[in-house]
């Protein structure tokens, strides 16, 4: 089944609890993914779905799993799995919201680079909702300290990149164990085979999704690129960011060291930045994240992991300081900006030969439009040329 729109939530037969949840959040109507896949999972079918990144996917599983669980019932019901922590703390977060309303549902997060001692802290309180990275929810199966055999639901999110990022026999043991699951959720921006590998053991009859990311849901990017010196980028993303016309940033680079660099490059130009990559210890990780969603902190400097890990409505402007090396990922870095229906805008900084091959290569493997662009004396970027189409 292939969507293109969504319905009004209160056509889709939930509880007052998820509905006044809802509301509280001015929250009416449904994305595709979510219009598709609720129905479906609120009957206990397995579902696969195909999906552009901000689309709404967390809310297209996560409302059937909170309507479903059973507060009396202090068993695991439901496991959430996740390639990065900072997906599963997000994925948590929305999750919490959803469920704010309904009385005795307990969840918990569990992922590497936090002690384990507070993480079975939360587990001795017997949550029904298990949201984790495969390797940190194997790590407490062998301590014995969570048992997710009497699961109903399992949902793997973001498939194709945690079987990328080499999950996959965690994945398939994990599934083996929660045998006397109702259905399995698959969600996924690319059906690779290795997902449908998953898919042909793991479900059966599953009900297919498919949201295309055409005009109507095809978040409003104007993709630029522009040429400046290796030396010059930090200067190009100030001399932008002082333009005034942009409140909010995220910087993707391909190395820690580059994050570095250009965090403190924009710090010593007096544009309130910071940086996180794999080197930084999870809970400052996490102060950073928690300032830059709640509007504390304009410019957010990353390497591609923080990709997935953060859901911000209000990006203006998404900088490629590097070009990435994959195609998927400059996807799910601009898919940053241009949320919830507004017009957002993605900068890719171009230094040398190599770097214009790729991004060519990237426009048209993607089928985006980047345009070549030119930056006046006051940081405002014009397009050298109309783009064709």
């Amino acid at each position: 089944m292939e969507l293109t729109q969504g319905v009004r939530f209160d056509s889709l037969g939930l509880s007052p609890e998820m509905m006044r949840a809802l509301r509280e959040r001015n929250i009416e109507l449904s994305t595709p993914v979510q219009a598709g896949c609720i129905p479906p999972m609120l009957a206990w079918k397995d579902v696969i779905a195909k999906a552009p990144t901000g689309t709404g996917k967390t809310f297209a599983y996560g409302i059937p799993i909170v309507e479903h669980i059973d507060p009396a019932d202090e068993s695991v019901q439901a496991v959430i799995l996740a390639p990065t922590r900072e997906l599963a703390i997000q994925i948590t977060d929305e999750l919490r919201d959803i469920a704010s309303y309904r009385a005795g549902v307990r969840m918990v997060c569990l992922y590497g680079g936090q002690p384990i001692g507070k993480q079975i802290d939360i587990l001795k309180k017997r949550p029904q909702i298990v949201v984790a990275t495969p390797g940190r929810l194997s790590d407490h199966m062998k301590r014995r300290t969570v048992r997710v055999d009497t699961a109903q639901t399992v949902v793997l999110d973001e498939a194709d990149r945690m079987l990328d990022m080499g999950f996959i026999h965690d994945v398939t043991r994990l599934l083996d164990r929660m045998n006397k699951r109702k259905n399995l959720g698959m969600f996924s921006a690319t059906i690779s085979r290795e997902v449908m590998d998953i898919a042909w053991v793991h479900q059966r009859d599953a009900e297919e999704i498919t949201v295309r990311a055409d005009e109507e849901n095809k978040p409003d990017i104007l993709q630029y690129r522009l040429e400046v010196t290796h030396d010059g980028k930090a200067e190009a993303i100030a001399k932008i960011m002082d333009g005034g016309e942009f409140d909010r940033a995220m910087v993707f680079c391909n190395t820690k060291g580059s994050t570095e660099r250009i965090a403190k490059f924009l710090q010593m130009r007096g544009v309130d930045a910071e940086c996180i990559h794999g080197d930084i210890p999870q809970k400052k990780r996490e102060q950073v994240m928690d300032k830059f969603r709640k509007g504390e902190l304009r410019v957010f400097v990353a390497t591609d992991v923080a990709a997935r890990g953060i859901d911000v409505d209000d990006v203006d402007v998404v900088f490629n300081c590097d070009v990435p090396d994959e195609n998927q990922d400059y996807v799910h870095r601009i898919g940053r900006t241009g949320r919830a229906r507004r017009h957002g805008m993605a900068v890719s900084l171009i230094a040398d030969y190599p770097s214009k091959m790729r991004i060519d290569n990237i426009a048209k493997c993607t089928e985006n439009v980047i345009v070549p662009a030119r930056m006046d004396a006051d940081g405002k970027l014009t397009a050298e040329s109309t783009p064709g189409k």
